[in-house]
């Protein structure tokens, strides 16, 4: 992409060492295993009832994503629309029409974002990182924003600093996608333990609070 060699000289990333990825995985593994053994199997009978009595279609909905070095991934989450012919090419906005009652409290609790403790699990996700974009929009992003393909030099996450710092949702502009990519690389460059504790801190802060950008 543009800008890739020039953004390499430019940026430090601060999760290149082996030892903070290694830390930063082992972390990943404890808290996505303890997770997905102890709370994940209620909390899916629990939303799985309310998916399949209130609309028809699967539990889980699978989408392909960016990951970590441009690489795809499916990314997994509670259902929470309508089956459409529009999920890989328009995002979800306020009041979109394609939201079920209950996948609109899902996305108002961020509980449809619960799934993706099995993308961390098996190495795709991290818990905290850039969020992973739709294939389209990371092509259509990726030419408006020189360095955009900084963000992916790390593993995509739940949860990431442009989330917690008020720029989570709909992208509605080119200056709101530079922002993010702008914080997404500010937490590459100032990686650390105690930020990721951090940025779950305000995350659940957030989620507890209401997140009016959650929908």
């Amino acid at each position: 992409m543009k800008g890739q060699h020039h953004t390499e000289h430019t940026y430090q990333n601060k999760l290149k060492g082996t030892i903070s990825r290694i830390v930063k995985r082992t972390f990943d593994l404890i808290v996505s295993t303890l997770f997905l053994c102890l709370f994940f199997p209620f909390i899916f009978i629990i939303v799985a009832i309310l998916i399949k009595t209130t609309t028809r279609g699967p539990i889980i909905f699978k989408q392909k994503r960016t990951g970590q070095h441009g690489k795809e991934f499916y990314i997994y989450k509670f259902r929470s629309m309508e089956k459409n012919d529009e999920a890989d090419l328009v995002q979800a906005t306020q009041n979109d029409c394609r939201t079920t009652k209950v996948g609109n409290f899902l996305r108002k609790t961020s509980i449809d974002e619960i799934p993706q403790f099995i993308n961390v699990f098996l190495g795709d996700m991290s818990l905290v990182g850039p969020r992973p974009h739709m294939i389209k929009h990371t092509e259509e992003y990726s030419q408006l924003v020189p360095d955009f393909s900084v963000r992916q030099w790390v593993k995509p996450g739940i949860t990431g600093w442009a989330q917690v710092t008020g720029l989570r949702g709909e992208i509605k502009s080119t200056e709101h996608i530079t922002r993010r990519v702008q914080a997404d690389i500010w937490y590459i460059e100032h990686w650390s333990f105690l930020l990721d504790l951090r940025i779950l801190f305000m995350t659940v802060a957030n989620t507890l609070r209401g997140d009016e950008e959650a929908y």
